[in-house]
């Protein structure tokens, strides 16, 4: 039986992981802040890193579903023999880039640094790395852009976009992701490798926030304003907090093309994401978490 070492196991990718690698025999030990209870195949050890005690010597493959640098640090200072590491990256590392917000160049730069130590590590270890790339991830009430428009749009009744919100996104579905980790596992054709994994549907993003809002119920209403009078509603909403972490560069974002290429990913181990539809329980987070 081969073992799995899964962190974020609790996180909107790590999740539905499990139930991939359970299902197909797989025996898992997974990572968690908080309490959880084992089942047959799956064995839980409370921690976190990059402290956490109790993890396996040696495990056929570890995936990363959380966040990237601190995976990376704990990778190269661990002792654990493994063959095969699957992690999770964003395409943060090349939207945000040059953004003219020094935090979300930050972000970048660390993304960055996270895959390359990665990949260095499991060189030097003769082990073999795949780097995966999300986009918009969207579908368990965890993410920090739909869900978010989700939740103010039900709170106002209503949601507010600048009127020139045409650029084009991909949302991709977390159970998507998670496939697509299972995937890689056994593709050798992944090995040493890094896509971006978008969704199965480009959409402007004026037209993401309709389908968003038009699957609550009632439906808020989106409301498009000229730019100068939402960057004034926007001012306004920072000043009362009701805004954070929406700033200039992120809506300038809107205005721009974030598509990533597809192609590599459905050669090399048929990625087949699904369209956006999203429905009104994707957005809503599940009761336990940790």
């Amino acid at each position: 039986m081969r073992h799995a070492l899964v962190f974020g196991a609790t996180g909107q990718i790590g999740f539905p992981l499990l139930g991939l690698l359970q299902n197909a025999g797989w025996r898992v030990t997974a990572l968690s802040r908080g309490e959880q209870s084992d089942e047959p195949g799956l064995e839980w050890v409370r921690g976190e890193l990059p402290t956490a005690q109790g993890l396996p010597a040696r495990v056929e493959a570890i995936f990363s579903c959380g966040p990237l640098d601190g995976f990376a640090s704990w990778y190269a200072a661990s002792t654990i023999e493994c063959a095969r590491v699957i992690a999770f990256g964003s395409t943060s590392v090349e939207v945000k880039r040059g953004s003219a917000d020094a935090e979300e160049r930050d972000v970048a730069r660390r993304l960055r640094e996270g895959e390359e130590l990665v990949f260095a590590t499991a060189a030097k270890r003769g082990a073999t790395a795949t780097l995966l790339r999300p986009t918009l991830i969207y579908g368990a009430g965890r993410d920090a852009t739909l869900t978010r428009i989700a939740q103010l749009a039900s709170r106002w009744r209503r949601f507010p976009l600048p009127r020139d919100a045409n650029g084009l996104r991909q949302p991709v579905h977390c159970e998507d992701l998670a496939a697509a980790a299972f995937a890689c596992v056994n593709t050798p054709a992944t090995q040493n490798q890094t896509y971006a994994l978008p969704g199965g549907e480009t959409l402007t993003y004026r037209e993401m926030v309709a389908r968003v809002l038009a699957c609550l119920t009632p439906p808020p209403k989106l409301i498009e304003l000229p730019s100068p009078m939402f960057n004034a509603a926007l001012f306004l909403a920072q000043l009362t907090g009701r805004a954070t972490g929406l700033g200039e560069a992120a809506v300038r974002r809107m205005r721009n093309d974030l598509t990533f290429d597809i192609g590599p990913a459905q050669r090399d181990f048929g990625y087949a994401p699904r369209k956006f539809h999203p429905r009104a329980q994707m957005f809503q987070p599940r009761s336990s978490e940790s």
